[in-house]
């Protein structure tokens, strides 16, 4: 296909698209003249996952090269691939290196990790940036005086292992690895609302269930 019907098929406009040529994230196409240039399905697919990280992931430029680099390279798992992109999408602030809570949270960090049996966050942990961002919130809610010990935190922990078989369940309905690349990146991103929406709703519902009833005789209509 030529850059206008490539432009049509995947909603990317072609001044973009040739600025992604421009900046290597996507190869270039087969030259049929010294100004024209043929696509094909590979190119289509290479702008899916261009936009999912970028737009959707909100990833710099530089952090997408880095990611689509280790698509290509032959040496890194699948396991790796997908941690590299997850990893390059924009995270929370890192501790800070000479705040006195950040030290006691991490420590509290490992604690929970080792009590989960989570090896792959004890070994590598430190190098990841949902770590840091961990270790963060951890040394803020200390310091706000809020419960934030390895028992308050286990049942989020084991939450989120629970999340984390569903969220790779829907990444492997994808069959091919550039696929499931651009599915865990948009998942990733895509989902973390729905979660949240989730968790609220169902606060209001436990809520209502504790102490609406017990207040009321049952629980009130928008109307009462």
């Amino acid at each position: 296909m030529r850059l206008a019907e490539l432009s049509t098929r995947s909603g990317v406009s072609t001044a973009t698209i040739k600025y992604y040529l421009r900046e290597g994230l996507l190869p270039p196409g087969r030259r049929v003249t010294a100004t024209q240039a043929e696509y094909d399905e590979k190119h289509l697919q290479r702008l899916r996952l261009v936009r999912a990280l970028i737009q959707v992931g909100r990833m710099p430029i530089a952090s997408a090269r880095e990611v689509l680099t280790a698509l290509e390279d032959d040496s890194l798992d699948h396991n790796s691939r997908l941690g590299v992109a997850v990893w390059a999408l924009p995270h929370g602030p890192e501790p800070a290196a000479d705040d006195p809570a950040a030290e006691t949270a991490r420590h509290t960090v490992d604690a929970l990790l080792e009590r989960l049996g989570w090896q792959y966050g004890q070994d590598y942990g430190p190098d990841s940036p949902a770590y840091g961002m961990l270790v963060t919130a951890v040394a803020t809610l200390a310091r706000l005086g809020y419960p934030c010990a390895v028992e308050d935190l286990a049942p989020y922990a084991r939450s989120a292992g629970q999340l984390a078989v569903t969220d790779l369940d829907l990444v492997e309905r994808y069959e091919s690895p550039d696929e499931q690349l651009e599915a865990a990146v948009a998942l990733t991103v895509l989902y973390e609302p729905v979660l949240l929406s989730l968790r609220r709703l169902a606060q209001a519902e436990e809520s209502n269930r504790r102490y609406g009833a017990e207040s009321s005789g049952g629980p009130k209509t928008p109307e009462e």
